[in-house]
């Protein structure tokens, strides 16, 4: 049985326009509906946990708020933070690699925020947030190699400036967590936390 069998007829929105989430999604059995939100994302949090699960939530409600009855709508948000300084997306092949000096040789955390909201009678939701962290070990890198990656293309549109699953795997050392996690969405927990929504929603 995949694991939109048992989301019983809801439909699945992914406030996000990330293919890789949508990917992870596909990955095991949900056809999620891209509607990414267009919402100015706008916080005064600073620690990155509480960050990530605030721009989830902004997100996730800025479109379960045009969503009828039935609809399941995904929020998420991915940073990652470095001796607990949030790195952004680098924009830039030298921003890029900044970013990729500060992380080489080194351990670094990478946080995802999830919303999960599911679309009632009469515009209302209910829901849970909750945030995911992931502690990534990466080899240490030689100027030519941190030059190189960062010219790439690959990271300047993804936070902390790489992508786990694309060239910078080869300087991956290993991870304590979720890989899902770094790739955008911690599947695992994502799905408890819908089973436990679903269960309460029967039981109401």
């Amino acid at each position: 049985m995949e694991m939109s069998d048992s989301f019983q007829g809801w439909h699945v929105v992914l406030a996000s326009g990330s293919p890789r989430r949508k990917e992870l999604l596909a990955q095991i059995g949900i056809q999620a509906e891209v509607r990414p939100s267009r919402i100015e994302e706008v916080t005064e949090e600073t620690e990155p946990d509480l960050l990530v699960m605030e721009l989830s939530r902004q997100k996730a409600e800025d479109i379960a708020a045009g969503c009828g009855p039935g609809i399941l709508v995904i929020g998420a948000d991915t940073v990652v933070a470095a001796e607990g300084e949030i790195l952004g997306k680098p924009g830039t092949p030298e921003k890029a690699c900044g970013m990729i000096k500060r992380l080489a040789g080194r351990t670094h955390q990478v946080y995802t925020g999830v919303t999960v909201l599911l679309c009632l009678e009469n515009g209302s939701f209910h829901g849970a947030t909750f945030a995911e962290k992931t502690d990534v070990h990466v080899y240490p890198m030689t100027e030519a190699e941190i030059k190189e990656y960062a010219e790439s293309g690959e990271p300047l549109d993804k936070a902390g400036g790489y992508g786990i699953q694309g060239k910078f795997a080869a300087y991956i050392k290993g991870i304590d967590g979720d890989y899902s996690n770094v790739v955008g969405l911690p599947l695992g927990r994502l799905c408890q936390e819908i089973k436990g929504l679903l269960e309460e929603e029967e039981n109401d």
